[in-house]
């Protein structure tokens, strides 16, 4: 009989992850379509690799609490006709509980948010996000930099009554963050923007 239990037990331990109730992505906006968006005016675009040393690496953690993971960040940069910098956006992820968030944020020349826009979630926590994206909550954000406080607006105060609209209007806000602070510290040179102040 111990046999038994132990074995049952085993499974159970075992299938716990299995059972996790992640639904599948949507979604909302193409890489393509939130890059020609969110970079609107350029004419040609170009990627930049940026790869953080350990010495931005723990500065950006000790600013926000989150170290960066990927071993490197694709930056998109728009140019005019003229060869000028429109903008530059990159694209942030998170997983939650109930799966992952992914945020496109785009950055002007100064360094400030031009715009954000969620382009990937669940299908669980959609109808929580929704209510955001109707307001364009992420427009609240725009000429914000990384030592902004990126928080939901007080416009939003009848959607924030949901908690988990909060929370993830919060989630996403944190990638905002995130993703500002990737540009200061690999788009500007030896993310001079963080380390001056």
């Amino acid at each position: 009989m111990r046999p038994i239990v132990v074995a049952l037990a085993l499974a159970l331990a075992l299938a716990g992850p299995a059972l996790a109730h992640l639904t599948p992505p949507v979604v909302l906006v193409s890489d393509r379509d939130a890059v020609a968006s969110l970079l609107s005016g350029s004419r040609r675009f170009f990627v930049r690799e940026v790869r953080l040393a350990d010495k931005e690496k723990a500065a950006i953690k000790q600013a926000s609490g989150w170290t960066p993971e990927e071993d490197f960040y694709r930056f998109y940069i728009g140019r005019d006709d003229q060869a000028r910098t429109v903008g530059s956006l990159v694209f942030v992820g998170d997983a939650t509980i109930h799966g992952s968030v992914r945020v496109a944020t785009a950055f002007g020349p100064d360094g400030k948010v031009r715009g954000a826009s969620v382009v990937e979630l669940t299908e669980e926590t959609y109808p929580w996000v929704k209510p955001l994206i109707d307001e364009q909550f992420t427009q609240d954000w725009v000429g914000n930099d990384s030592q902004s406080r990126f928080v939901l607006s007080d416009r939003l105060a009848r959607a924030r009554t949901n908690s988990m609209t909060q929370f993830y209007g919060d989630v996403v806000a944190n990638l905002v963050r995130r993703a500002a602070l990737l540009y200061d510290y690999g788009m500007r040179p030896s993310g001079s923007a963080q380390l001056a102040r």
